[in-house]
């Protein structure tokens, strides 16, 4: 069974290897959709289409950014090894120069190596003709590891999550109950109520047929009955526990239910005209308030 995640997650790492050293950042945040956001140096063929796909393969939702920092190892380079043509160019432009300030009267200091090496496209000639491709295939090999550990802090963040709604769905099924024992109390009180205002519609109205009035005060109570509410509220109980037992990505179920949980409890409050009951139904929509924020975070 797949475990719920957190849209939240992050990893890091860093590599060297053939003539580069290389840092990976790879961070998410919550989103409505899947979001995905590559900064990979573009000279790496692959690579970018490559980490999309493992990136949709592991998030179903979330706002995703993977981050890929490449450098040149300075260490690796051979600076006394350029290629001859190199070395060869170089010279000639030295000799060129000399001779031209000899011409002129202009007195130089005598060449040496070292100032060849550091003529730009002689030393570093070596570091900038280095092949991408085995640096591509190492970078290709640690993607799936970054991922598992993006994943992994996403899981660990996903089992927290999980653990705050359960107890905030025991108080929505407490409260559930604690409505549900009020029912009884409040309909003896409905129906005194409303047997009190039959008797006070018989006394003053002359000519009324009772009986329509008793009828339109049934329609009344069958209105005011939250019953179907409570047994709605307890109904949702279930299925947001079944969903959090199913694991996975369960995040947009269950916001949709938390819409449901709100409806009823909204229904259950301007319906209730019992001050106990109203209450109960206002610690529902706080507590459901509270449960959508969490949910919010769910992939």
């Amino acid at each position: 069974m797949a475990s719920a995640r957190s849209m939240t997650g992050f990893a890091n790492g860093q590599g060297s290897g053939h003539g580069f050293t290389w840092s990976w950042d790879l961070r998410a945040v919550n989103g409505r959709g899947l979001d995905i956001r590559l900064r990979i140096p573009d000279f790496i063929e692959g690579l970018e289409r490559a980490a999309r796909g493992a990136l949709q393969e592991a998030a179903a939702r979330g706002s995703i950014t993977l981050g890929l920092r490449i450098a040149q190892d300075d260490s690796a380079l051979d600076p006394i090894s350029p290629p001859e043509a190199r070395i060869d160019a170089a010279l000639h432009a030295i000799r060129a120069v000399e001779e031209r300030a000899k011409a002129l009267g202009v007195a130089l200091e005598p060449s040496r190596a070292t100032d060849v090496l550091a003529l730009k496209g002689v030393a570093d000639a070596a570091g900038g003709e280095r092949d991408a491709k085995p640096l591509a295939a190492a970078l290709l090999a640690e993607l799936p590891d970054l991922i598992a550990a993006f994943n992994a802090t996403r899981e660990g963040e996903g089992e927290k999550l999980v653990g705050i709604i359960r107890e905030q769905l025991n108080g929505i099924a407490s409260l559930t109950k604690s409505a549900r024992g009020l029912l009884p109390a409040r309909a003896q009180a409905q129906d005194a109520a409303l047997r009190a205002a039959l008797e006070r519609v018989g006394t003053v109205a002359e000519g009324v047929d009772e009986a329509r009035i008793a009828q339109e005060l049934a329609v009344v109570a069958v209105k005011a009955d939250v019953t179907e509410e409570v047994d709605r509220l307890t109904a949702h109980v279930a299925a947001a526990t079944a969903l959090l037992a199913q694991g996975g990505p369960v995040g947009r179920k269950l916001d949709f239910l938390c819409q449901e949980f709100n409806r009823e409890a909204n229904t259950l409050c301007s319906k209730s005209g019992d001050p106990a009951l109203t209450q109960v139904g206002l610690d529902l929509k706080a507590l459901i308030d509270q449960m959508r924020e969490q949910v919010q975070n769910l992939e």
